[in-house]
């Protein structure tokens, strides 16, 4: 399977992040790029470029884009996602971190870990729904489709 070589994520028109959201996306940025899996499907007689590719992930419109290119510059694919289906666990999903980042502080270790289990459910299921959502337009694995869940998380809190 090939993979992301570089990853640019578009969020110049955003509104700063916290410095909880900003520790979040250097981590998912970091491991992405020490490990992930993403290709593109043959569809039709179409060829499809091999990897390693170039993302560009963005929010144009309301829509979550993915700019592929090859590592030459070249055009790969590019689609658009609607937000729609991420709105509620992207929601529910910076709920329970704001709950995580608060227990951290004074809770016991017991609810810390409580409250992370939660957490690391619901960003399951984020990943589990952008995998749906790419079916046919790329494959990535499980932990590539979490670390993307997290960046869409990112532009989602400021768009």
């Amino acid at each position: 399977m090939s993979h992301i070589a570089q990853i640019q994520l578009d969020d110049a028109n955003l509104p700063p992040p916290t410095p909880e959201i900003e520790q979040e996306r250097r981590v998912a940025m970091f491991d992405l790029m020490e490990e992930n899996r993403f290709a593109l499907p043959a569809r039709g007689d179409r060829i499809v470029p091999p990897g390693p590719y170039n993302l560009g992930l963005s929010i144009r419109d309301k829509r979550l884009v993915f700019d592929v290119m090859t590592g030459q510059g070249e055009k790969a694919a590019e689609f658009h996602l609607s937000l729609s289906p991420f709105r509620q666990v992207v929601k529910d999903y910076f709920q329970i971190c704001k709950s995580y980042f608060d227990a951290v502080k004074t809770a016991a270790p017991s609810q810390i870990e409580t409250i992370d289990m939660a957490r690391r459910g619901i960003h399951n299921e984020g990943a589990r729904i952008l995998q749906e959502r790419l079916d046919g337009k790329a494959e990535v694995d499980d932990a590539t489709a979490r670390r993307l869940f997290t960046l869409v998380c990112v532009l989602h809190f400021g768009g």
